[in-house]
């Protein structure tokens, strides 16, 4: 494979692995925290924009909790058995949507409150067995980024399509190609849940969202979650091996085990729809792909550290932390590679992932200047300390994957 994220990890100082700790359960080291925290505030940020409200629930719940679900009777052999606590017993959370329908229905709702959008990065667990687990894509301890919207049946199309829309935009921004679109139908066998008539209602409106977005999809049974259809966006590796990063799901199933209801215009009650929908899949999985498909070279507004000053020599150090703290005082990650730490030359190729790499001579220090290497070899020259500063800053706060804007 040509870029392994596991290596890349490694080489980058991101994440590791401990016997200790147990297989399927790396940590992230610093650099690996920053390019966490970094997608993740992305996210929050991009759905407050949309209209989500955040919320933490916690990553126990109790047995009966996922009897009412389904994901008991389909899901449990990828659940972690029951703790035992007095007279109950409680079990880590293989997903976030019982959590959820459970605050929808801590109060009584109105069709005014609709569509309500509940949206949590949140930890889940699933029992995989060791001879798949692997670097960051197959793992037992995930945190996913989650959301479900309650709305009426009228609202889901158009929430299911702005999901798609909001998928597609942090792909842009996160430099992510998807490879095809997926409507993921059920198969034969009894994992699934048996209504077909709410299969059908849900199947048809995602086929009605994948039409009207004008997105090209392929229909493929036996990849549907227990509880209902989805539209899977999926992923190629370096080396083709295809898997799923985002997903919009359609269910009907949850409102009704859960008894969820909204008071509508009428004064009757209603069943809401529940419009499942995750834009990165797990932090895990998309840091594994974004490594890969960058080469470890991430978006500038991602990467851990976006410009790496490097003084020729022993003299210029004072000047050079002095820029890396300006760079700071704008929000950007920067660090000094000092000139102890090698020849100006193994420095550079040393920092070679780095999007921006600044050259602090004799001459610079002097004229208040930085000589400027962009990672991709271009050579934009000398600029003064602030402009160039603030043409970084003005770059990653626009997102994307472009690394020089013209002056």
């Amino acid at each position: 494979m040509r870029h392994d994220h596991r290596r890349l990890g490694r080489e980058l100082g991101l994440f590791d692995t401990d016997p200790l700790m147990g297989a399927g359960l790396p940590y992230w080291l610093p650099d690996g925290a920053v390019v966490r925290h970094t997608l993740e505030e992305y996210v929050r940020e991009a759905e407050r924009a949309a209209g989500y409200r955040h919320v933490y629930s916690p990553v126990l719940g109790k047995r009966e909790l996922y009897e009412i679900s389904g994901h008991w009777d389909h899901y449990s052999e990828d659940m972690f058995p029951p703790m035992e606590l007095g007279a109950e017993q409680v079990v880590l959370r293989p997903g976030l949507c019982p959590h959820h329908a459970l605050i929808y229905r801590s109060r009584s709702r109105s069709y005014r409150e609709l569509p309500l959008r509940l949206a949590e990065l949140g930890g889940m667990y699933r029992s995989e067995p060791s001879g798949v687990l692997g670097g960051l894509t197959r793992v037992r301890a995930i945190q996913l980024n989650d959301a479900h919207i309650f709305c009426t049946l009228e609202q889901a199309v158009e929430e299911a399509r702005a999901a798609l829309a909001l998928i597609s935009r942090a792909y842009a921004d996160l430099g992510v190609r998807a490879a095809r679109h997926r409507l993921s139908l059920p198969g034969g066998g009894g994992k699934y849940v048996a209504d077909p008539a709410l299969w059908e209602r849900a199947t048809a409106l995602l086929r009605e969202v994948l039409d009207t977005s004008g997105v090209e999809y392929e229909a493929v049974e036996g990849e549907a979650a227990f509880y209902g259809p989805k539209i899977d966006v999926q992923i190629t590796d370096p080396a083709g091996r295809e898997s799923t990063l985002s997903t919009v799901q359609i269910d009907f199933h949850q409102p009704e085990r859960f008894g969820l209801r909204y008071t509508g215009p009428d004064g009757a009650r209603h069943r809401p729809v529940m419009v499942h929908r995750s834009v990165i899949g797990s932090v895990e999985r998309a840091v594994a792909h974004l490594l890969e498909q960058h080469g470890g070279a991430l978006p500038v507004w991602l990467a851990p550290v976006q410009l790496a000053v490097l003084p020729v020599g022993e003299a210029q150090e004072e000047r050079a932390h002095d820029v890396v703290r300006r760079a700071g005082e704008l929000g950007l990650r920067a660090a000094v590679t000092a000139a102890g730490e090698g020849s100006l030359g193994a420095r550079i190729r040393r920092s070679r992932l780095v999007p921006y790499q600044a050259v602090l001579g004799t001459r610079e220090a002097e004229d208040g200047l930085l000589a400027v290497r962009l990672r991709d070899g271009r050579r934009p020259g000398a600029l003064p300390v602030e402009e160039l500063l603030r043409r970084i800053a003005e770059r990653a706060d626009r997102r994307g994957t472009a690394l020089w804007d013209p002056a």
